[in-house]
C-alpha cells in the first residue's frame, strides 16, 4: 500500500460540504502545504489543493476501478477516526500538474458509488440534506425545461393558422366552413348559385374527380391500361358528335391553352430545325398569327407570352365595313395582308377564324378561309359557341366548313350544364413526335386522367341528351328573336343568322328632329360632339335597361357588353346558360313581356330630357349638368350664394345642401328616384333624378327642387347667423324702448313720477295708453311692435296674426295622387273609366283654395260701398259664410277711441 500525506482539517463539517458541492477532489500527488498526516488505503488516491477546494481522485498509475468493485473505504488518519476538512492556506493555487490531471481525468466516478462513499463519509443527516438538494435542483431544472419547452410551443402555434393549431378538424367542421364560403354571412342577401341546378350530369362530373384521385393510387400497368381506355374512348366520341373525323384530341382547363399548343406545333412543323437552334430560325423568318378584330379580347397577347413571341408577330385582320356583316373577317383584306407579309420575307403561320364571335355569335367566311389557308399553307384554327350546332341535323354551310378546318376548340361543359369539365381541343396531324414536343400529348396518366369526368358525363347522357339541350338552347334564342321583332324599338344585331344560338339586341328610338344621330352608324353629316352626346346618353338606357331585366328575369343569363360599334347591348346566350340556369320558354316570354313594359319609360324619358332642360335653365338658382352616363331625365345642381361656379373642386357647403335636399325629395314617396353624385367631370354635389312616366309634370318637379333647395339654404344661413341676428336685436330693442320710456316721462310729466302725488294724480285722471312692446321675427330677422297682439288680446276676437309667407307653392292633388304627377284635367284626354268624383273634388279643393282670397279683395276694393254685399253663385255654403265674414281672416285694427 501507498502511504500519503493528508493535511489536518480545521472543520470535518466544511470538508462534507465541499465533498457534495464539488464531488470528490482531483490532484497531483504532491503534498499539499500544511500539517502532514500518515494515510492508509488500499487504493491510492491524489488530494491537491485546487482554488478554495480539495478534492481526492484517483491516481493516473492506479488501475481503473470496475463497476462492479467495491466503492473505496474511509480514508483513515493514524489516531483519529474520522477525517476533518482541509482549508487551503492564503495564497495556495493550483500547479501544472494539476491542470494536467483534471485534463487527463474528466470523467467522475458513478453516482451510485459516489453516494454510497457519501454514506460512509458523512453522516446520515447530511447525506439527507445531499440528497433532498439533488431532488431540489433536479425539480428546478425540469420545471425551467418545461417552460421552455411550453414558451416554444406557444410562440410556434402563433404562427400557424387557426384551423391547423392543435390535433385537426372533424368533416362536419370543414364541410360547414366550405357552405360559410360558398354561402357568404347570413346577413348578406342570399344569391343565386349554379351549383344547385347542375343535375344528375353534374353530379357525374363532379364524381369524376374523386373518381380520378382514386384510381391515381393503382399500380401503373393498370392505370396506363384505363387511362388509355378513357383518353381513346372520349376522343373518338367527341370526333364522331362533332363530325370531325380521324382527329386528336388535347383535354385543357384553359380556354386558349390548347390554342397555344396548336400554335407550338404549327412552329415545330413549318421550322425544321426549331428543336435544335430555337428562336434563331424565328429570327431570320418570323412568323406571322393572323387574328380578327372580333376576336375575344387578350387572345393576341395571351398566344405572344405563352409562346415567347413579340407583338409584331401577331397581325390584326379587320372586319366587313360596307358588304356584309360588321362582325366578319374581310377575306379580301386578309388576302392583302398574306401577300405582303410573304413579300417582306415574313412566314404566314396560323389563323384564327370566329364560328361564332364572343360578342354577337357572327360566324367568319370559314370556307373561304380554308381555300386561302390552303393556298398559303396556312394552319387554320376555328372557335366559338355555334361549333355546337355540329351536333344538330341542320347544319349552315358555314359552320358546317369548320369540319375541314385543322384544328377546333370546343366547351362542352357550359354547352351541357356540366361543372368543372375540361375544354377540348381537336386537331389533325400525322407526327407523334412534333405533338408530343408540343405539349398536346402526354406519357403521364395524371394528364390523362383530365377526360375522366367528360367521359362519364358523356355516357350519362347519350348522344340524344347532348343533342336535345344545345337544341333546346338553339330554340330559346330563336323564340326570342322573332318576340323582339314585333317590339318598337328594338334593334336585334343577328338578324341574318338563324340557326345562331346567340342574340344580341338594344334599345334603339329615332327622334323626329335628331337626324338620325341615334342610329347604330352615325350620320357623316351630324357634328362629332352631338353624336358622340347622343351615344353615350343611348348606351346609358340600354344599360339601364339591362341592369332591369336581369333582375326581373334571372333565369335568362342576360349579360350587359359594349360593342365598339353598336355601343352598350344586350345579349342572350341560351348555349352557355340555359343548362345552368333551366331556362325555359316561360322565361323567353316573361323577359319579352319585360321589355314592352319598360319600353314607355324608355321612349318618355328620352322625350322629357328636352323639356326637363329647359326648365331648369329657365329657373333662378339652378343649373342643368349635362351628364351622358345617366339614364334618367336629368341632372341639376342648386348655386347657393357662395357658389364658386368656374371652381370644379368640392363644395363643402354645397354638399351639405344637397344632401338635405335629397332627403327632402325621397320623403315625398313619389315614383321618381333620387340620387346624390359628384357633377361630370367635375368634384361638385348634384341631384341625379331617375327615370321618368308620360305623366310626370316636370315644371312642379323643378319648382320643388329650386324652392326647396331655396328654404334650405334659407335656414342654414338663420341658424349660422343666429347669434348674431339675436344679439343685434336685443340691442335694438333695448334701444328702442328706453326711447319709448323717455317718450312716456314727457307725455306723463314730472309729477305723475312722484310716488304719492303720481298715485293721487293717476286716481283722478288716469293715463289712457296702450302697452308697448317689441317682438323679434326670427325669419324676417327684425323687430316688431307688439301693439297689435295686445288690440287683438282686447277685442276678445281670438284671431292670431297671419303667418309668415312662405315660397313653397302647394299644388292641390287628389286623394291617392303621388307628387309630380299630372292631373286629370291637364292631360290630353280623361278615360272613359275614370271617375267624375275626382274631377268635382278637384274644382271644390281649388275654389276653396281661391275663394277666401277673391272675397277679401272684394271686400277691401275701393269701389265696393259699406253695405253692398255680393256672394257668388254655385258656392258651397262654407264657402259663403266664409264670405260673409272676411273680417276673420283680416282682422280690422280700432283706434284708440273705440277701445275707450
Amino acid at each position: 500500500m501507498t502511504r500519503w500525506r493528508l493535511p489536518v482539517l480545521s472543520s470535518w463539517r466544511a470538508g462534507i460540504q465541499q465533498l457534495l458541492r464539488h464531488g470528490p477532489p482531483r490532484g497531483d500527488g504532491r503534498k499539499a502545504p500544511g500539517r502532514p498526516a500518515k494515510l492508509v488505503t488500499k487504493r491510492p488516491y491524489c488530494i491537491f489543493p485546487s482554488g478554495d477546494t480539495s478534492r481526492v481522485v484517483p491516481h493516473p498509475a492506479a488501475p481503473p476501478a470496475s463497476s462492479s468493485s467495491s466503492p473505496p473505504r474511509r480514508l483513515r488518519a493514524r489516531g483519529t477516526s474520522a477525517l476533518p476538512a482541509w482549508k487551503p492556506p492564503p495564497g495556495a493555487g493550483g500547479g501544472s500538474s494539476a491542470r494536467d490531471c483534471r485534463a487527463t481525468h474528466r470523467t467522475p466516478p458513478a453516482a451510485s458509488a459516489m453516494d454510497a462513499s457519501l454514506e460512509k463519509i458523512a453522516d446520515p443527516t447530511l447525506a439527507e440534506m445531499g440528497r433532498n438538494l439533488k431532488e431540489a435542483m433536479k425539480m428546478l431544472e425540469e420545471s425551467q425545461r418545461r417552460i421552455e419547452d411550453e414558451n416554444g410551443k406557444k410562440l410556434m402555434s402563433e404562427d400557424i393558422p387557426g384551423p391547423l393549431q392543435g390535433s385537426g378538424q372533424d368533416m362536419v367542421s370543414i364541410l360547414q366552413l366550405v357552405q360559410n364560403l360558398m354561402h357568404g354571412d347570413e346577413d348578406e342577401e342570399p344569391q343565386s348559385t349554379r351549383i344547385q341546378n347542375i343535375g344528375e350530369q353534374g353530379h357525374m362530373a363532379l364524381l369524376g374527380h374523386s373518381l380520378g384521385a382514386f384510381i391515381s393510387t393503382l399500380d401503373k400497368e393498370k392505370l396506363r391500361k384505363l387511362t388509355t381506355r378513357i383518353l381513346s374512348d372520349t376522343t373518338l366520341w367527341l370526333c364522331r358528335i362533332f363530325r370531325y373525323e380521324n382527329g386528336c384530341a388535347y383535354f385543357h382547363e384553359e380556354e386558349r391553352e390548347g390554342l397555344a399548343k396548336i400554335c407550338r406545333l404549327a412552329i415545330h412543323s413549318r421550322y425544321e430545325d426549331f428543336v435544335v437552334d430555337g428562336f434563331n430560325v424565328l429570327y431570320n423568318k418570323k412568323p406571322v398569327i393572323y387574328l380578327s378584330a372580333a376576336a375575344r379580347p387578350g387572345l393576341g397577347q395571351y398566344l405572344c407570352n405563352q409562346l415567347g413571341l413579340p407583338f409584331p408577330c401577331l397581325c390584326r385582320v379587320p372586319c366587313n365595313t360596307m358588304f356584309g356583316s360588321q362582325h366578319q373577317m374581310d377575306v379580301a383584306f386578309l388576302e392583302k395582308m398574306i401577300k405582303d407579309d410573304i413579300e417582306r420575307g415574313r412566314l404566314p403561320l396560323l389563323l384564327v377564324a370566329n364560328a361564332g364571335t364572343a360578342a354577337v355569335g357572327h360566324t367568319d367566311k370559314i370556307g373561304r378561309l380554308k381555300e386561302l389557308c390552303e393556298q398559303y399553307g396556312i394552319w387554320l384554327h376555328v372557335e366559338g359557341v355555334n361549333l355546337a350546332t355540329l351536333a344538330l341535323g341542320y347544319i349552315s354551310s358555314s359552320v358546317l366548313a369548320a369540319t375541314r378546318c385543322d384544328s377546333m376548340t370546343l366547351t362542352p361543359g357550359p354547352w351541357l350544364g356540366l361543372p368543372a369539365v375540361p375544354a377540348v381541343t381537336l386537331y389533325k396531324h400525322d407526327d407523334p413526335a412534333l405533338t408530343l414536343v408540343a405539349g398536346l400529348t402526354s406519357n403521364k396518366p395524371a394528364d390523362k386522367l383530365r377526360a375522366l369526368p367528360l367521359w362519364l358525363s358523356l355516357q350519362y347522357l347519350g348522344l340524344d341528351g347532348i343533342v336535345e339541350r344545345i337544341k333546346h338552347a338553339c330554340q330559346l334564342s330563336q323564340r326570342l328573336q322573332e318576340s323582339l321583332k314585333k317590339v318598337n324599338h328594338i334593334k336585334i344585331l343577328v338578324e341574318d343568322e338563324l340557326s345562331s344560338p346567340v342574340v344580341v339586341f338594344r334599345f334603339f328610338q329615332e327622334l323626329p328632329d335628331s337626324d338620325s344621330v341615334l342610329k347604330a352608324v352615325p350620320a357623316p353629316n351630324v357634328a362629332p360632339a352631338t353624336v358622340s352626346r347622343e351615344r353615350h346618353s343611348c348606351d346609358a338606357l340600354n344599360r339601364w335597361l339591362g341592369e332591369q331585366l336581369k333582375q326581373l328575369v334571372p333565369a335568362s343569363g342576360l349579360t350587359v357588353m359594349d360593342l365598339e360599334v353598336e355601343g352598350t347591348c344586350v345579349r342572350f346566350s341560351p348555349l352557355m346558360t340555359a343548362s345552368v340556369l333551366g331556362t325555359r320558354g316561360e322565361d323567353v316570354d316573361q323577359l319579352v313581356a319585360c321589355i314592352q313594359s319598360k319600353m314607355p319609360v324608355l321612349t318618355c324619358t328620352l322625350q322629357l330630357r328636352e323639356e326637363f332642360k329647359q326648365e331648369v335653365e329657365g329657373t333662378a338658382g339652378l343649373l342643368y349638368v349635362d351628364d351622358p352616363n345617366w339614364p334618367g331625365i336629368g341632372v341639376v345642381r342648386y348655386e347657393h350664394a357662395n357658389d364658386d361656379k368656374n371652381s370644379l373642386k368640392s363644395d363643402p357647403e354645397g354638399e351639405n345642401i344637397h344632401a338635405a335636399l335629397l332627403k327632402k325629395l325621397n320623403e315625398l314617396e313619389s315614383d321618381l328616384t333620387f340620387k346624390m353624385g359628384p357633377e361630370y367631370k367635375s368634384m361638385k354635389s348634384c341631384i341625379y333624378i331617375g327615370m321618368a312616366s308620360d305623366d310626370t309634370d316636370v315644371s312642379e318637379l323643378v319648382e320643388t327642387i329650386a324652392v326647396t333647395a331655396r328654404e334650405i339654404e334659407e335656414n342654414s344661413r338663420l341658424l349660422e347667423n343666429m347669434t348674431e341676428v339675436v344679439r343685434k336685436g336685443i340691442q335694438e330693442a333695448q334701444v328702442q324702448l328706453q326711447k319709448a320710456n323717455e317718450e312716456r316721462l314727457l307725455e306723463e310729466g314730472v309729477l305723475r313720477q312722484i310716488p304719492v302725488v303720481g298715485s293721487v294724480l293717476n286716481w283722478f285722471s288716469p293715463v289712457q295708453a296702450s302697452q308697448k312692446g317689441r317682438t323679434f321675427n326670427l325669419t324676417a330677422g327684425s323687430l316688431e311692435s307688439t301693439e297689435h297682439t295686445y288690440v287683438y288680446k282686447v277685442q276678445g276676437t281670438g284671431v292670431t296674426p297671419p303667418p309668415t309667407p312662405s315660397g313653397t307653392r302647394i299644388k292641390q292633388r287628389l286623394p291617392g295622387q303621388k307628387p309630380f304627377k299630372r292631373s286629370l284635367r291637364s292631360s290630353d284626354a280623361v278615360s272613359e273609366t275614370s271617375s267624375v268624383s275626382h274631377i268635382e273634388d278637384l274644382e271644390k279643393m281649388e275654389h276653396l283654395s281661391s275663394g277666401p282670397a277673391q272675397n277679401a279683395q272684394e271686400t277691401h276694393g275701393p269701389e265696393r260701398p259699406p253695405g253692398d254685399s255680393v256672394q257668388p253663385t254655385g258656392q258651397p255654403e262654407a264657402l259663403q259664410d266664409g264670405a260673409q265674414r272676411p273680417e276673420d281672416d283680416h282682422p280690422q285694427v280700432e283706434e284708440p277711441e273705440s277701445l275707450r
